[in-house]
């Protein structure tokens, strides 16, 4: 197809629109930005890629991403740096327009999860994105999102993913307590993380596979729950756990961030069920 070179086109000011929430809810679909995150879309064959847009310099540099689009018949469109520029900031001259990716919850729950990541009230992205990294990264078998969360598809949080989007179910719109209602339905320990837990996540590590009545049992299919950024979880929110859980501060820092707490637990739960 001929290069796209027009910034003020009205093909760039779509997918330019699709940093915006009411944008992705009109059309269903949202931005893949830079090359790693499209490298995962056009691989991912569950994953509806309709438009890959790339430079002249990125589609040499990043032939393998062109190579697999062109194997599900996604065409490549060249544009000139200033149209993928005006197109998203963040493109690194590689940009997709894809379906939504968000699932059901009774999807996640139909596959018998072992591990689940389940973020309540987390409205950052950076955070959301990057627990959805170490969830991929810990073998978990999917993340589920509140309602109350931030949108899956802001392009932030798909950038936070590095690719893990793609990779492992993602369940949004969730109702907390129905959530972890049913988990425990499927056998699944429900674990509040919390810097105020009565267990510490290392003593928990030490009877893994063994833990004696009262002690929860980090080998044992487990859902893990982590609140918001800046005021953790709510009371209402911990009662619905069976434990919770602390992450210890050997050292002087004053708290850790969301998602270094989360992967500290998913990395804990992993091996234990290892």
């Amino acid at each position: 197809m001929p290069e796209l070179t027009n910034p003020r086109a009205e093909r760039v000011k779509a997918v330019r629109a699709l940093a915006g929430r009411p944008a992705r809810a009109r059309s269903g679909r949202f931005l893949v930005e830079g090359p790693q995150a499209v490298r995962e879309a056009v691989r991912a064959e569950h994953v509806r890629v309709h438009d890959l847009y790339v430079t002249d310099a990125a589609a040499e540099r990043y032939g393998e991403i062109v190579s697999a689009a062109g194997g599900r018949g996604i065409v490549a469109r060249t544009a000139t740096p200033e149209v993928l520029d005006a197109m998203s900031a963040d493109a690194q001259g590689v940009l997709a327009v894809a379906d939504q990716v968000d699932v059901g919850l009774d999807d996640v729950l139909a596959s018998r999860p072992r591990l689940v990541a389940l973020l309540a009230h987390v409205r950052d992205p950076g955070n959301a994105g990057t627990v959805v990294r170490a969830a991929d990264a810990a073998g978990a078998d999917a993340v589920v999102l509140t309602r109350e969360s931030v949108d899956l598809h802001n392009p932030k949080v798909v950038r936070s993913t590095a690719g893990s989007l793609f990779h492992l179910p993602v369940a949004t719109g969730a109702d907390l307590a129905s959530a972890v209602a049913a988990l425990h339905d499927r056998g699944v320990i429900v674990l509040a993380a919390d810097g105020t837990g009565e267990h510490d996540i290392d003593d928990l590590l030490d009877v893994a596979g063994a833990a004696p009545d009262g002690v929860p049992d980090l080998a044992a299919p487990t859902a893990w729950v982590f609140g918001n950024e800046a005021w953790g979880l709510r009371d209402e929110d911990r009662a619905l756990a069976d434990a919770v859980v602390r992450v210890p501060i050997r050292g002087r820092a004053e708290s850790l961030n969301l998602a270094t707490a989360a992967t500290v637990c998913l990395y804990a739960s992993a091996r234990a069920q290892r």
